[in-house]
């Protein structure tokens, strides 16, 4: 890569961050953050008419199908929402399920959060740490506080978690009994929470994982693969995992709604710091002459 390509500029994004934003000299602006900071850099860049590409919040739904392997599903659902304690824009953070499931994936869930091991971070045992800072606990707590409230707490719940005097221990929680509009069902938290949702039937359930500001991330279990791709061919979000599904960095990463425009990974986030030429040739002209030429040019 030659000298200049990439520079790296360090400071706080309400000063570096606007001022690339808005520099007339900037052509395009990539964002991985909030959902409110795309906003904002959409807003400085608007003016010069700057390509953007955003990757912000999510409220990702992980949808359990009849005839789903319910063991599978709820241990992968929770490795799912408690990754990095929940402080990933792709949790999955959602659980629907229809009711027929929703005891059986209720006692499942609430065991497997509840056995998790808190602890410090940098222990290879620890499964959930500290929440990243005191204002992120703050709006973690928050948001608990409407649990009761609006849900059945199955384990966990507001508070700091027990034994943990220093640093910012939320704890590993499963609501459910939840609406689909419930503040829980439908905000971002950001932490170590699980929320779960019953649906009528899975016409219902793939309605309320669209119900959603968001459109990151998702995930199917189905009784076999074809049936999870049917059902992920309805959901309104970028991502899918279909049955276990591993997450791919060579496919395109990237949401619908206020989850953001445009993608990252693999060809396609390539693809778009770059910009199209249409050349237009004479008739009978050799269009492989001009490739060549044009690739002697690299």
């Amino acid at each position: 890569i030659p000298a200049g390509v990439i520079n790296l500029v360090t400071g706080a994004g309400a000063e570096v961050g606007e001022v690339l934003a808005s520099h007339p000299l900037v052509d395009m602006v990539s964002l991985t953050g909030s959902t409110s900071a795309g906003a904002r850099v959409a807003a400085l860049a608007a003016p010069g008419i700057k390509r953007l590409g955003l990757e912000l919040g999510g409220k990702s739904a992980t949808v359990v199908a009849p005839g789903a392997d319910l063991e599978q599903a709820v241990a992968n659902s929770v490795r799912g929402c408690f990754i990095n304690n929940g402080q990933t824009c792709s949790a999955l953070t959602r659980l629907v399920v229809t009711r027929d499931a929703l005891a059986e994936v209720e006692e499942r869930a609430a065991a497997a959060v509840a056995a998790m091991a808190v602890g410090d971070p940098l222990e290879r045992t620890t499964e959930v740490g500290p929440i990243s800072s005191a204002g992120q606990y703050r709006s973690v707590q928050e948001l608990l506080a409407t649990a009761d409230r609006d849900g059945t707490v199955l384990t966990g719940g507001a508070g700091r978690h027990d034994g943990f005097d220093r640093g910012y221990y939320a704890k590993p929680t499963v609501v459910s009994r939840l609406a689909p509009d419930a503040t829980l069902a439908q905000e971002e938290v950001f932490g170590p929470v699980l929320s779960i949702i019953a649906a009528d039937d899975l016409d219902h359930a793939v309605r309320i994982a669209n119900d959603s500001e968001y459109g990151l991330s998702g995930a199917v279990w189905a009784a076999d693969l074809p049936s999870a791709a049917a059902i992920a061919a309805r959901l309104r979000t970028g991502q899918v995992a279909l049955n276990g599904g591993r997450f791919n960095v060579l496919a395109p990463f990237g949401g619908f709604k206020k989850s953001g425009v445009g993608r990252e990974l693999g060809p396609h986030g390539l693809d778009e710091y770059g910009e199209l030429v249409a050349m237009q040739l004479p008739a009978g002209a050799d269009p492989a002459e001009v490739a060549d030429a044009l690739r002697a040019l690299a």
